[in-house]
């Protein structure tokens, strides 16, 4: 009797684990991006901040002036112009991203820092000057690749800083992300009331991110317009991990956009392709975002695209399209 006891056990083991590598096969034949995923290896570019001056992400934090410390120029670009958009697009770039803040007399500005003492020449918050002060100043001026020895872009930046509207007149039809650098409903609120003016089919070519205040007041005047924020990309992707090994895309995924390290991709159901094929067909944008911390790491070398995954089809984020497109 013992025996047939310790042979039902057995059994019943073996059955269990055979229901499990039943449905630990299903699961990945179902999400096999090598079977499944429709990747055409044509990766598409996002130029993040058009063409733009690079620099080692090594102790960077959130006061770090990153002007103080790029590499040795090999172009005479100054992120966030018009110049280096141009550039940016005539090399290839599928989509530009901008940064935007709202100025003293309420203009959205084109420039990426709150404060103006590491790339201009000039002090105080973004916010605390006019459009026309803010174009007084030189853009390149803080720029430097040898602790503040030389700074080969000073005297080149007068007058660029562009508007957003200047950015959107200067290239129509064109793919366009606009970061809200400031977390702020009421400038949330005030690029809404500037993108309400565009003709509905422009602003299908344009989306929003930026923090989760300021992209919720566009959200919610703007209902259909691409918009994500780090806790829309949060939402879908904690859903998506409890419901996408069924193939569903839950609602809080449509229609967005997903810029993705490519350490988290990988605990995503069907990554790469098949992932990037399942949101494509919800509208939504998957952009690859080059290493695995807290910063917008770009794919800015040729030497960087062995870490893209083979047959990538959705987005890739560079500060240097010209660089990587050949």
């Amino acid at each position: 009797m013992p025996h047939d006891k310790r042979a039902r056990r057995f059994r019943r083991l073996w059955l269990t684990l055979g229901v499990v590598l039943l449905i630990t096969a299903g699961l990945w034949v179902g999400n096999s991006s090598a079977l499944w995923g429709g990747g055409d290896g044509r990766p598409l570019l996002l130029a993040h901040r058009g063409i733009a001056q690079t620099f080692p992400l090594d102790g960077v934090e959130n006061d770090t002036c990153t002007a103080s410390r790029i590499h040795p120029p090999d172009h005479s670009y100054i992120e966030n112009t018009l110049p280096s958009m141009r550039a940016a697009f005539a090399a290839g770039a599928d989509m530009l991203e901008v940064d935007v803040q709202v100025t003293a007399d309420d203009q959205l500005a084109v420039f990426h820092d709150s404060t103006l003492e590491c790339r201009t020449d000039g002090t105080g918050k973004v916010r605390e000057h006019t459009l026309a002060e803010l174009r007084r100043l030189d853009l390149g001026y803080g720029y430097t690749a040898d602790a503040g020895a030389t700074h080969p872009l000073r005297g080149t930046g007068a007058g660029l800083l562009p508007t957003l509207d200047q950015v959107v007149t200067a290239f129509p039809g064109r793919e366009l992300l606009v970061d809200l650098k400031n977390d702020d409903p009421a400038e949330g609120e005030r690029l809404a009331g500037y993108l309400a003016t565009l003709p509905a089919e422009r602003l299908t070519t344009i989306s929003v991110y930026g923090g989760d205040a300021s992209v919720a007041a566009v959200a919610d005047r703007l209902p259909t317009l691409r918009a994500t924020s780090k806790k829309i990309m949060k939402d879908c992707l904690v859903r998506y991990l409890g419901t996408g090994w069924t193939g569903h895309v839950p609602d809080a995924c449509r229609h967005t956009e997903l810029h993705l390290p490519q350490r988290y991709g990988r605990l995503l159901w069907g990554w790469p392709n098949l992932f990037v094929d399942r949101m494509r067909a919800a509208d939504t944008r998957v952009v690859l975002v080059a290493g695995d911390g807290p910063w917008s790491a770009g794919f800015d070398r040729p030497a960087d695209l062995t870490q893209v995954p083979a047959g990538w089809s959705g987005w890739l984020w560079t500060n240097r399209v010209d660089a990587i497109t050949p």
